[in-house]
């Protein structure tokens, strides 16, 4: 696969064209592996497969000369108990996530493609991963496994995931946490249009059960940028309230709410040692995987 295939392969929109989401999923990992081959990241493939960076009062008979001798750098062996990873997908599918603006997917269905090819990717290292879906309540749950077969049980689950209706995501993740009993790897993939401390209340309760956590916040461009500019009728997804507002007036001070509430996010995040992913439903797929990775690589 050429390198301008790989990225349109990341593309959303494009992948959202084909209609299998297995496909869907094995040509967004196999475009992103091709592009990160051909990029400064390499080394996050050699040491995602099978190897991690020498370190010193690592044992020399455990570097791999192998590859030294094709990098000109010292990496040694990761034995299946060091590289194999419990990792738990929690995707909202209440109402606001179904949201697209003009010329885009869902932020549903980008999420839905994320969690595809996150779930591909993982198991084709022989990672365990699992799935649950939440909105207002825990919808469905798929604990996690590692063999390649579980690869269908997810994909149907993420096919067959109908929208919710109300949301409360800080409620549902402290739900996951006490039902996730083995310390792991949680991804959260949702708008976290919701209360923000309830939110960190939930994402902390993770922390506080030792699991390592990303969060991507999945977002339209329209939400980030409010790009109208007539008097228009905003409708609340989820209760169906409706606000009529002059656009030119609100739009600046909108900007800088929204400004502000990531910032929170992403600062409270921070503190709390919490990987924070901001993306749009525009945003081609290597980012959110890279970002995986990078996280992957640091757990070991």
């Amino acid at each position: 696969m050429a390198l301008t295939e790989s990225r349109q392969y990341l593309d959303p929109n494009i992948i959202s064209r084909l209609k299998k989401l297995d496909l869907k999923a094995k040509l967004v990992v196999e475009g992103f592996m091709t592009g990160l081959h051909r990029s400064p990241y390499h080394g996050f493939s050699v040491e995602f497969a099978e190897h991690r960076p020498y370190m010193p009062g690592d044992p020399i008979r455990s570097i791999d000369w192998k590859v030294y001798a094709k990098s000109d750098r010292f990496y040694v062996k990761q034995y299946e108990d060091e590289t194999n990873l419990r990792a738990h997908i929690l995707l909202d599918v209440s109402r606001s996530m179904t949201y697209a603006g003009q010329g885009a997917i869902s932020k549903l269905e980008y999420a839905k493609h994320l969690a595809a090819a996150l779930a591909y990717l993982m198991l084709h290292q022989q990672d365990a991963v699992g799935l649950l879906t939440f909105a207002d309540t825990i919808r469905r749950y798929v604990p996690s496994r590692s063999v390649l077969r579980h690869l269908r049980v997810i994909l149907r689950e993420l096919e067959t995931a109908e929208p919710g209706t109300a949301t409360d995501v800080g409620t549902c993740l402290s739900q996951v946490a006490d039902r996730i009993r083995r310390r792991g790897l949680v991804i959260v993939l949702s708008d976290l249009l919701d209360e923000p401390d309830q939110v960190i209340q939930g994402l902390k309760h993770f922390r506080y059960k030792q699991h390592d956590v990303i969060v991507f916040q999945i977002l339209d461009e329209d939400e980030l940028a409010f790009p109208f500019n007539d008097e228009i009728g905003f409708v609340d997804m989820e209760t169906g309230e409706e606000v009529i507002a002059q656009s030119w007036v609100v739009a600046g001070e909108y900007r800088q709410t929204v400004a502000d509430w990531s910032d929170a996010y992403r600062r409270t995040c921070g503190e709390q040692q919490i990987e924070f992913v901001q993306l749009t439903n525009k945003t081609p797929f290597d980012r959110a995987l890279l970002r995986f990775l990078e996280k992957r690589s640091r757990l070991h």
